[in-house]
């Protein structure tokens, strides 16, 4: 059974969400906040896998409530949920942790859909779209080194060939054609990214390849 954990400042908008996740056999609502300092709270004592996270809240907006879980121990994953796929909100809380993000309007077979995938621990954001939401929000003029991120450091050279394709938004089966490897090689290298990094997901493998400049802004 997913455990989900409601936060939107809308009790319509939460209700909706309600009704349509306890549809489902495989997924249980295991409670709810009107923003993001309640939710905070409520999730140190609530346990559960999968938090929807609106962005534009009171007291505590989703980016900061999505900071303070992430730095916690043993959290579930937070989904975003935006009005626009090109917020600078929802950027700014993929970086503060957040798995994935989808827009309110998704339909109803998309979000479940979503919901187990980032349970799976899958990213549901096609990188595609997570690149040009970085492209719009981050100057090409102000890229930094690669060889100066630490995270990096550790990194084969094969490993940062993966991350840059990963960045570029290719899937693992485009990365495999494309370096001429097994798909399960790719998959490996993958693991051994996310480990070596600290990265969550590959959402946030996404973020880290624009973030260290080791893939640029609108470059081919």
């Amino acid at each position: 059974m997913i455990r989900v954990f409601l936060v939107d400042d809308q009790q319509l908008v939460r209700a909706g969400f309600r009704m349509l996740i306890e549809s489902q056999d495989d997924m249980t609502v295991v409670g709810e906040a009107g923003n993001g300092a309640e939710a905070v709270e409520l999730l140190s004592v609530t346990a559960a896998d999968i938090v929807l996270m609106d962005v534009r809240m009171p007291r505590m907006d989703g980016v900061e409530a999505t900071r303070v879980l992430a730095a916690r121990s043993d959290q579930p994953r937070v989904v975003v949920l935006t009005t626009f796929d090109l917020d600078e909100y929802v950027y700014n809380a993929l970086r503060a942790g957040a798995s994935a993000f989808l827009l309110k309007d998704a339909q109803p077979e998309t979000l479940l859909g979503a919901i187990r995938d980032v349970h799976g621990g899958d990213a549901v954001v096609a990188p595609s779209v997570t690149r040009r939401m970085l492209e719009r929000f981050l100057d090409a003029s102000d890229a930094p080194d690669p060889d100066d991120d630490d995270r990096l450091a550790a990194l084969t050279a094969r490993e940062r060939e993966v991350l840059e394709l990963i960045a570029r938004g290719r899937s693992n089966t485009e990365i495999a054609t494309g370096l001429y490897l097994a798909e399960a090689t790719v998959k490996t290298h993958v693991g051994r990214i996310l480990a070596k990094t600290g990265s969550r997901d590959r959402v946030q493998l996404v973020v880290l390849g624009y973030e260290s400049g080791l893939v640029s802004p609108g470059a081919p």
